[in-house]
């Protein structure tokens, strides 16, 4: 038992590169920006306020991993695993994050203005209050996510899957939703002034009389604003 403690322990002080194992370790804190870090594997390591800003991450694994408040702006995560992950507050702008996991993941309150995730699985995860402005979420699968108070301004959500997802009270005044599967999705008083919502499918009569749209509100044909639209400023 010993001996597998000290091998353990030594992995842990091995210098950061491509395909190094750092599983199960404790680095909160460390700065490691415009590193090649490809293939690490993080898994269940404790990776709280670290900077890896700009860095080569393609294909590494920080599943079960907690990184509350770390650093992701501009690092290049494609194809990551960070499944099952903690991370509240994180900060992943303009990340490229085409592919990434982060399914079952907790990122509550994490920024993703701007980032590329094109392909993203986000299916289960939590990420109430979150902010996807600017970002591209092309074809990310958010099912059965949570997404409460989400900023989705100016995101680009064609073919985006939120079935069955929580998008109560989230922002996405003025979206074009082409072929954006809303099928189940709660729509509590989420924001939808000047959506396009046309070709969205699987929405129902019983979710659009929830949310708050306006005149500009475009919807899919068969589905009328209801007469509560707009929504009083408290309910907003």
């Amino acid at each position: 038992m010993a001996a597998y403690v000290n091998v353990a322990e030594a992995k842990c002080q091995d210098a950061p590169g491509p395909g190094a194992d750092w599983s199960g370790c404790s680095k909160a804190r460390i700065m490691l920006t415009g590193e090649d870090l490809a293939g690490t594997n993080f898994q269940r390591s404790l990776l709280t306020l670290s900077d890896f800003g700009g860095s080569k991450m393609m294909g590494a694994n920080l599943s079960e991993t907690e990184i509350s408040r770390t650093r992701f702006e501009k690092a290049d995560l494609t194809k990551a695993n960070f499944t099952k992950a903690l991370g509240w507050r994180a900060n992943f702008s303009e990340a490229l994050l085409v592919e990434t996991n982060f399914s079952s993941a907790d990122m509550n309150r994490s920024n993703f203005a701007k980032a590329k995730a094109s392909g993203a699985n986000f299916q289960k995860a939590e990420l109430n209050r979150s902010d996807f402005s600017g970002a591209n979420l092309e074809r990310a699968d958010m099912g059965k996510a949570e997404l409460a108070r989400v900023i989705f301004q100016q995101t680009k959500l064609a073919g985006v899957d939120f079935n069955h997802s929580n998008l109560s009270r989230a922002q996405l005044q003025g979206a074009v939703l082409q072929d954006v599967n809303m099928a189940g999705a709660y729509l509590y008083l989420t924001q939808l002034g000047g959506a396009d919502l046309t070709s969205a499918k699987g929405l129902t009569q019983a979710q659009i009389d929830m949310a708050c749209g306006d005149a500009q509100t475009k919807l899919p044909s068969g589905l009328t604003a209801p007469k509560t639209w707009p929504c009083s400023s408290e309910e907003d």
